[in-house]
């Protein structure tokens, strides 16, 4: 064993750190300010690195600076390693109890900005040691990173889908309501049916997002083979859209009509939920959000305690799914 490891025995988590740095910024003096240190420091201890592995990490004759076949692969290999060395710490927070560490976190676009702001306040509170670190991308997206250990965990609003790598825990269940523009056909409406909606005249999401896949879903089949993203009718205007704050503007100004989740109505005036929003007769349509983390997981309890801070803080329009429960 002694003879295998010898030729890395210098080797150091400084120097993987650079390297990775260096795989991220591709040009040394980039990389140097932000492992705050000086070009000559980064430089002389990635060329020690490279001696002890006998190869060449990085092409320094092209601009910007690219790693070699090799380099690519040991960049990949070295953030597995520093994450795992983070990981010592998290174990000695968790032999006493205490939730720490960091939690790469997914979450669609149509849940974060209703979702998060009533959570953060709630981990900071409960567990000042739990790094949450999100990023908002469409499902498959999302899916795509927990596979490939670029995420820890995900809030999505679909099944996760088939495979051992991946485990799923429903946690709320999120009804839709209508929201309806002052000359739409069903502004005069109190309540609506899934049998009133047509995608002729319902603002959609562009392809990607799940609430366009369940909005076109509750039109039927037969209008679903000929729906197209953002279309308002036949002649008028066909518009597509990553995000549901701009659909909602098109329906303030009186234009056609989208789906909004509850959180997303939640987030209305007073004024604005009477004149806008119509809910759905029951039962209501509605969308499942779950909590999907990696079974490789070394940390459940931080997806845990997310969970669990998810469930305190939802409205009353929004019921948690069986065994669900927050820590109230």
């Amino acid at each position: 064993m002694d003879a295998l490891l010898s030729p890395l025995a210098s080797l150091t988590l400084t120097q993987l750190a650079y390297v990775v740095a260096i795989d991220a910024h591709r040009h040394f003096g980039r990389a140097a300010a932000a492992c705050h240190v000086t070009q000559p420091t980064l430089s002389m201890q990635l060329g020690k690195l490279e001696r002890a592995l006998g190869a060449t990490l990085f092409d320094r004759t092209r601009a910007p600076v690219v790693p070699t076949p090799l380099g690519e692969r040991v960049a990949a290999q070295a953030r597995v390693v520093l994450r795992e060395a983070a990981r010592l710490a998290e174990l000695a927070a968790s032999d006493g109890g205490e939730v720490a560490g960091e939690l790469r976190l997914g979450v669609i676009p149509t849940l974060a900005p209703y979702l998060l702001p009533r959570v953060l306040d709630v981990l900071a509170e409960r567990h000042p040691r739990l790094t949450l670190v999100v990023e908002e991308r469409v499902t498959d997206e999302v899916l795509d990173a927990l596979r490939h250990d670029a995420l820890d965990a995900a809030l999505l609003a679909s099944p996760a889908g088939a495979g051992s790598e991946l485990e799923e825990r429903p946690l709320f269940r999120e009804p839709f309501v209508g929201y309806v523009g002052a000359g739409h056909r069903l502004a005069p409406r109190d309540t609506l049916d899934a049998e009133d909606l047509s995608l002729d005249d319902l603002w959609l999401l562009a392809e990607g997002h799940c609430l366009r896949t369940q909005a076109v879903r509750l039109c039927g089949e037969r209008e679903a083979r000929g729906a197209r993203a953002g279309s308002l009718g036949a002649g008028r205007a066909r518009f597509e859209s990553g995000n549901l704050e701009t659909l909602k503007r098109l329906v303030e100004r009186g234009q056609g009509m989208t789906l909004l989740p509850a959180l997303a109505a939640a987030e209305l005036t007073t004024a604005a939920q009477q004149r806008l929003v119509r809910p759905f007769a029951d039962p209501a349509p509605s969308r499942t959000v779950r909590l999907v983390r990696r079974r490789a997981l070394r940390r459940p309890q931080l997806a845990d305690a997310l969970g669990a801070a998810v469930l305190d803080v939802l409205p009353s329009s929004c019921e948690a799914v069986g065994g669900a429960r927050g820590r109230r």
